[in-house]
């Protein structure tokens, strides 16, 4: 463990400052180059915070229109600053974008692995973690620093991708090159502030060499320094930990807001006043948890349980309480249509495509299950509206993705707001003309929709 001097930071002798800031000399210089597989959402950050380091970064993706939009400095991930970064790193012969990913490796000296691990029914799927460290595996160098960094079952990088690369390249981890296990932690919408500012690294190693100088190289790009791990493991769990204390939280918030609305209380004035005592942090109920995070991780967890034959309840049930939101949310809303106007002759809108406000992301959306429920109660006609996303081949046939609000409400007999876009912060019953309202997200102000009794609702709100 790293000793602590009173002022809290990590205490180090002047040799290994001087070592470190040798590195740093490396990475400016180009002699010490930084390779990232994979430019989504987490890999075109990290690209972005080194570039802005100062570093020299091979970009790599499988999809060749990612890569001719990096050429051109530009990103499909609508991040703040990312294009920016690419641009300059063009434009200062610093950012190099590769189709060969073997090649990526041969001419890097850090492979950071940045490809997404999904979900499948037997448990992860890393193929593409696989195919990447396979890859690096061949064209991996003597000194050479591997990065993982996607959250993963805890075991994957031991188990998984050293042996891969070992058995590509032939040399030994630790005694040839060198692997650690870096999580990513930020939040879409602000990623390169939570790197270089935000959050410290939290950081893992195959043995003390990898620890050190990741330890080092890290703390080039993240300001807060890093936080290092005794085990790879606890590193791959920490990060599941942490979707898994979101997940269930935002579980127990779901089931508090449908007792407060049973019993008449407004979940929302009591959420606050229960927040305001420094050992509560209920987070925000709603229509469904998307995204390509807090629904997977606690999956990864319950997977590994099963296999190691461990109870884990709570995560167990809180996953269930937030699948089963979408269905909730549609009963509530079709309760809101006159009695005479039967589902299967009502036109439903809803409010947001994005798995959450802020962000163009639809991964895991919960539309997608709202969507479902209304098929199956025959629903006449299914509008979609969002800001920020302009088209989805993912959208079942018949279903119309509308960009102009005013045109998505217009005829509709029921709205339903899913994402928590702040554009619909402002809504009233002018707005919506004569159609019923279901606030899925708990972010509209029933005082704009007057004489709306029985035509408006809003979750964890009495009606």
């Amino acid at each position: 463990m790293v000793k602590k001097n009173r002022s809290g930071r990590s205490g180090r002798s002047k040799m290994a400052r001087r070592i470190s800031s040798s590195l740093a000399g490396k990475v400016t210089s180009g002699e010490f180059k930084i390779a990232v597989y994979g430019l989504g959402y987490v890999g075109a950050a990290l690209a972005s915070v080194w570039l802005r380091a100062g570093a020299h970064v091979i970009g790599t993706d499988k999809d060749p229109q990612v890569l001719a939009n990096a050429r051109k400095g530009r990103t499909h991930v609508p991040e703040p600053g990312v294009n920016e970064a690419f641009t300059k790193g063009l434009r200062e012969k610093r950012f190099f974008v590769y189709d060969d990913p073997v090649k990526a490796s041969h001419d890097s000296n850090l492979k950071i692995i940045c490809v997404p691990v999904l979900i499948l029914d037997t448990g992860a799927d890393l193929a593409a973690v696989k195919q990447v460290a396979s890859a690096i595996g061949k064209g991996l160098k003597k000194g050479d620093v591997v990065s993982l960094n996607p959250s993963v079952p805890p075991g994957t990088t031991e188990d998984v991708v050293i042996p891969l690369l070992e058995s590509e390249s032939g040399l030994r981890v630790e005694n040839n090159f060198h692997m650690v296990y870096s999580p990513e932690r930020i939040y879409e919408g602000r990623a390169i502030k939570d790197i270089e500012e935000n959050y410290p690294a939290v950081l893992a190693g195959a043995g003390p060499k990898s620890v050190e100088l990741g330890s080092k190289l890290y703390s080039i790009v993240f300001k807060r320094g890093v936080i290092r791990l005794g085990s790879i493991a606890a590193a791959e769990t920490e990060k599941l930990l942490e979707g898994v204390y979101r997940d269930v939280n935002i579980a127990l918030a779901n089931e508090m807001a449908k007792f407060c609305e049973k019993m008449g209380v407004n979940f929302w004035e009591a959420r606050q006043a229960a927040n305001s005592q420094p050992f509560c942090h209920l987070h925000r109920p709603g229509a469904g948890v998307g995204g390509a995070c807090i629904p997977v991780y606690p999956q990864f967890l319950l997977h590994a349980a099963e296999l190691n034959n461990v109870e884990c309840n709570i995560t167990r049930l809180g996953r269930s309480i937030n699948d089963s939101m979408p269905e909730y949310c549609v009963e509530q809303a079709v309760k809101l249509l006159d009695g005479a106007n039967d589902p299967a002759q009502a036109v439903v809108t809803l409010l947001g495509l994005a798995f959450r406000g802020g962000v163009s992301d639809t991964r895991l959306s919960p539309t997608y299950r709202i969507i479902d429920e209304l098929a199956k109660r025959g629903v006449k006609e299914i509008r979609v509206h969002d800001p920020l996303v302009r088209s989805d081949p993912a959208l079942p046939a018949g279903t119309h993705l509308i960009s102009d609000l005013g045109q998505a409400v217009k005829g509709a007999d029921l709205v339903i707001l899913v994402a928590d876009h702040q554009q619909y912060l402002g809504l009233d019953h002018k707005v919506l003309g004569g159609a019923a309202m279901y606030d899925g997200r708990g972010i509209l102000d029933p005082s704009r929709f007057p004489g709306a009794a029985g035509r408006f609702a809003s979750i964890g709100k009495p009606t």
